[in-house]
């Protein structure tokens, strides 16, 4: 492998958004991102990653089934807080917390028609802790 491969590093996904202005105001208010603008889209940044959402105009969001975006965090107890925060907050929660193989999790509907995943693998089975605290 090269030494460019090795020293990559992952930049941003981009994708549509029915609603761009609340798609973005999702991840400032729930995942404490900061939003700025690059003319229709927005660019939702974090320390390790962007997001750039371009609106999809008059044409619906379809996502393939199982397509949604995942952020870990260290601790079950982190999922269950997070999970208090956005019921709280009015978010369209899609599931209750989730035990599972590979972790505690939910998953929510955000505007823009996105689905997102809060997991930890805390208390993940041991063959799936294989990337934990990268």
């Amino acid at each position: 492998m090269s030494t460019v491969n090795q020293t990559m590093k992952f930049n941003h996904i981009s994708f549509p958004s029915s609603d761009v202005d609340a798609t973005a105001a999702f991840f400032k208010q729930y995942l404490g991102c900061t939003i700025s603008s690059f003319g229709a889209s927005r660019i939702v940044k974090r320390h390790d990653f962007d997001i750039v959402i371009d609106g999809s105009g008059d044409r619906a969001v379809e996502w393939p089934h199982n397509f949604h975006i995942g952020f870990e965090v260290p601790t079950a107890q982190d999922v269950a807080d997070l999970y208090q925060q956005f019921n709280a907050g009015g978010a369209q929660l899609t599931t209750g917390i989730l035990q599972h193989a590979r972790g505690s999790r939910f998953f929510c509907a955000i505007p823009g028609d996105v689905q997102v995943e809060i997991n930890t693998r805390e208390d993940a089975a041991e063959q799936f802790r294989a990337s934990f605290g990268r």
